[in-house]
This record gives C-alpha cells, structure tokens and sequence, in this order.
C-alpha cells in the first residue's frame, strides 16, 4: 500500500519559515537585491548572493559585471552583506581580444588600509601587439600603481573603485606612455579570508 503523503507538516514547516530582504552594503548604496527565506536567521550568514553592477547601479551596460555579496548581519526581516568579490563574463573578455593585438594579464594579492587582504586580476588590452619588453614594462606598472592605489584606500573603497573602474582608469592614465593601450579593466577580485574566517569555515 502507498504511503499517504505528509502534506499537513510539509505546510506547517514551509509555515514557520520567514522571508527576508537582502541588501548590498552601505558602500553600494545598500541597494535590495533579492528576498531569502529561512527557518532560522542564523542558517542564513555566510550565504552568498549574486548580482550585476548593472542591477544594482540600473544602467545595462554594466551587466557584463558579476559581483557576490556574503550575508553576515541579519536584523529584523532584513539581512545585509559584505563584498567578497566580482568577476566580468567570458564574453566581455572575449570582446575585447583582437587580432595582432596583445592581451596581458596580472594577479596580485593586496594589502587595503586596516590589513584586510584581496586579490585583483589585471588585464591589459593593447591596439597593436607588443614586444616582451613592452609587456613585462606594463605588467610592472599595472601592479606598481593598484598596490599604492590599495595603500591609500580601506576595504570597501577599494572594492568599489574596483567594479566601476575608478582603479582601471587610473592604472590606465598612468600605463598608456609606455604602449599603445585600448583599456584596463581590473577583471576579478576575490576578498581573501582571515585565518578566523578559514577556522569557521572548516568548524561549518
């Protein structure tokens, strides 16, 4: 005989969850990006959310850029978050690689002002192709100036200068005299976790 479906508790429990508004951090303007629901308030810190600069900021031409916000503050019905990171897709990548032209690329791990750690992956795209010599010129300076640009900025600052640009175009104007240059765009950044923050994950 079939067993008779628990329906009645699968209600109750759906029932006894709550609905929660997810919001960027105050840095990004604290923008609602989406509703979680949960049992328990606490089984939501640490989830991660994804979202486009292009949502949060309303201006489409910035949905190439991904980024990902980690819950770690719930209050009331309303959860807020940390950024942890942002990476552009494969396609805008690939829209900028042309032909007889050169493609360099630099990750490099950077200490913000108050000690906290995140890594940044740089990518060059040149007019026309350069020598080894011109490359490994670029490389240098790209990393030069967004390791003093880090020095001079806290974490959420960085962050931020970082998804819209404001450390591409610097690195850029400062980059431009050594080759010809059509754009830097910083094309990653990952938020690199404290030895606290590894010990928790591994006790979860």
């Amino acid at each position: 005989m079939a067993k008779k479906k628990q329906v009645g508790r699968r209600v109750e429990g759906w029932k006894a969850k709550s609905w929660y508004k997810v919001y960027t951090p105050e840095v990004f303007g604290k923008v609602f990006i989406g509703d979680i629901v949960s049992a328990d308030p606490a089984n939501m810190m640490g989830r991660v959310m994804q979202v486009s600069l292009g949502e949060i900021a309303q201006d489409y031409s910035k949905q190439y850029i991904k980024m990902q916000f980690r819950i770690n503050n719930v209050a009331g019905d309303a959860a807020y978050t940390e950024f942890i990171g942002h990476e552009v897709t494969r396609d805008y990548i690939r829209s900028n690689v042309k032909r007889r032209t050169s493609r360099i690329d630099s990750t490099v791990t950077l200490k913000v002002q108050g000690g906290r750690e995140i890594q940044v992956t740089l990518t060059c795209f040149t007019l026309n192709r350069a020598k080894l010599s011109h490359i490994h010129a670029i490389r240098a300076k790209m990393v030069e100036v967004v390791t003093r640009l880090a020095s001079e900025m806290d974490y959420d600052t960085f962050s931020k200068a970082a998804v819209t640009g404001d450390i591409s175009r610097e690195i850029f104007k400062e980059s431009r005299t050594i080759f010809p240059i059509r754009r830097i765009d910083v094309i990653k950044s990952e938020a690199v976790r404290t030895a606290a923050e590894k010990a928790a994950a591994i006790a979860a």
